[in-house]
């Protein structure tokens, strides 16, 4: 009721100042939009938090443990538009039998107790976990919830930002609907241009520090998020829309140093070495094709056997290991020419490069990765088409230099500008230059040959498609603010790559280390040409030559090709 009291008041507002017969000027509607913003931007902080950490904020978590869900007008009392995607998914779910709900709910949940296991961290002394997901999934939720009430923790389920203050672009974070019309989510990411200023600014940092100081104890004992994400729509390439608002140079440093002021906050309060996470995905019905065996190949796909994946894979490391030189090069006319440089192992019986990926916070199963080290780490990375984040890239590039982005490119618009600057707003994230702050090696295969048997590889969220390839991150390592806790393989030895250059900073300035961002770019299979290590004396071992793996101990990997 609060939120639909200040923005009718506001409404109102508005209007009124039409009311007197002659129109008002643009910098009194400005100011109004301005004023609404600053005069709530506690409350709406504080709001948020509460509910991201109270689990006594239980509007979701009631809907989804206390209705009829046979009954799909439940879907409708959470306040977010229902699209065929929403029912489809419920209704395709309400065909299951328990068991499958309950082991498609317990791969969830697992996944994410192991991921404290894993990375020793103590979950008994957790008591909240945050469940993000796209609502018809309310079936599995409701299972997960009690399989996570075993393990003595409670859900938050929060909706994702809706006010202007607490919205981060087109992300939704929380519990959302469907996307009503993509292209106006887009139109309207940059809306905070408005008011970004450098007193918004220190007001939104003072108010969320105050808020997380009044919710400490409830956020000591938080777990972190486990979410379940979806894929199928059908992919959307935006539109640059000159009416748009478009932060401005000095906006964008304002809002980088915002951000990462912000995580510092929230680290201080919620410490990443104490925090977990999982992540898993599922199709929706607009996937096309025959749902139920597309959903029912993609639950096989997340509980594939990582027991042999974790001992293939341990095979790659071992190789890997041998060496502090990965070429990666592409074929078919990607134009990939990346030398990777990986730190100096000083025991390689205790120690490693690569973190051994099986199915625990990341599902599903299939990848090694590491944080280079960026001095020599450089040349070109070229993707055909790849989808982040929901938005699709033509013919991207990037050009590493010491391990940083120096220059890009994309075909996606007319001009060279429009294509800079969409790439500086959903990768680089306005950072003058970023880093490469992965780079892995996916395995999962059987998901590379279903998707291309149902032809839904463009549709695949980056989740399944970082498994499907080299994949290579730019922004924060996979350790941002937990490189200092200690995190082992199977085989016990220490994964010693959790720093890089600028995460190591944070030691004498904690604003310089982190960017706040970390997005995965693979380059498929049929694209990559080798993976090669080259050892001190420049000789070469291949890893992958042709899009297939010819390792000795990962012929395993080749099999779903032959099927």
């Amino acid at each position: 009721m609060w939120d639909y009291t200040v923005a009718a008041e506001l409404f109102l507002e508005v209007y009124a100042s039409f009311e007197n017969g002659e129109l008002p000027s643009v910098k009194s509607i400005e100011d109004i939009l301005k004023s609404y913003v600053n005069d709530y931007c506690q409350d709406m902080m504080e709001d948020r938090i509460a509910e991201a950490v109270d689990p006594s904020r239980n509007f979701a978590t009631d809907i989804i443990m206390n209705s009829d869900l046979t009954d799909l007008r439940y879907l409708y009392f959470f306040g977010e538009y229902i699209s065929e995607n929403e029912t489809g998914v419920a209704e395709y779910l309400n065909t299951l039998s328990q068991e499958e709900i309950d082991s498609m709910a317990r791969t969830y949940t697992e996944g994410y107790r192991i991921g404290f296991v894993n990375g020793r961290k103590d979950l008994s002394v957790k008591k909240t976990v945050n469940i993000r997901y796209n609502l018809g999934f309310e079936r599995m939720v409701r299972a997960a919830i009690m399989q996570f009430r075993e393990m003595g923790l409670e859900p938050v389920i929060y909706r994702h930002a809706t006010h202007a203050v607490n919205k981060r672009g087109v992300y939704r974070i929380g519990y959302t609907g469907a996307v009503a019309n993509p292209q106006y989510d887009y139109d309207h990411r940059q809306d905070c241009a408005l008011f970004m200023d450098s007193d918004f600014v220190q007001r939104k940092l003072r108010s969320m520090q105050n808020a997380y100081e009044n919710y400490k104890e409830l956020s000591k004992v938080h777990g972190g998020p486990a979410c379940i994400d979806t894929f199928g729509e059908e992919p959307f390439s935006p539109v640059n829309k000159p009416e748009a608002w478009a932060l401005t140079e000095a906006q964008q440093k304002l809002e980088v140093e915002m951000n990462n002021e912000s995580g510092q906050i929230v680290n201080r309060y919620i410490p990443g070495d104490e925090r977990s996470f999982t992540i898993i995905a599922y199709p929706v019905p607009e996937i096309g094709g025959n749902y139920p065996e597309i959903f029912h190949e993609i639950v096989k796909i997340n509980t594939l056997d990582y027991k042999l994946y974790e001992k293939i894979q341990q095979t790659i490391i071992e190789t890997l290991d041998t060496c502090q030189w990965v070429a990666i090069k592409g074929c078919d006319g990607n134009e990939t020419d990346l030398i990777v440089h990986l730190h100096e192992l000083e025991d390689v019986k205790k120690q490693t490069n690569f973190e051994n990926c099986v199915a625990d916070v990341n599902i599903p199963v299939g990848e090694v990765f590491t944080s280079p080290v960026l001095a020599g780490t450089g040349g070109i990375l070229h993707v055909k088409k790849v989808y982040l984040n929901g938005l699709q890239f033509r013919d991207l590039k990037l050009v590493f230099d010491c391990g940083q982005v120096i220059d890009y490119s994309c075909s996606n618009f007319e001009t060279e500008e429009e294509n800079r600057a969409y790439i500086e707003d959903n990768i680089l994230h306005h950072h003058n230059k970023i880093p490469m702050g992965e780079f892995a090696i996916g395995t999962n295969t059987t998901a590379y040959v279903a998707a291309e048997k149902y032809g839904i590889a463009d549709k695949l969220p980056i989740l399944i498609a970082e498994k499907m390839g080299p994949h290579f991150a730019v922004g924060d390592t996979c350790y941002s603010w937990a490189e200092d806790t200690p995190v082992y393989n199977p085989d016990g030895r220490e994964i010693i790559a959790r720093d890089n250059e600028i995460s190591a900073l944070r030691k004498e300035d904690i604003s310089m280390a982190y960017y706040g961002c970390h997005t995965d770019i693979t380059i498929p299979y049929e694209e990559l040409g080798s993976i090669q290590v080259i050892d001190e004396d420049g000789e070469s071992t291949s890893i992958i030559e042709n899009g297939r793996f010819v390792l000795p101990g990962t012929e395993e990997l080749n099999r779903p090709f032959e099927k």
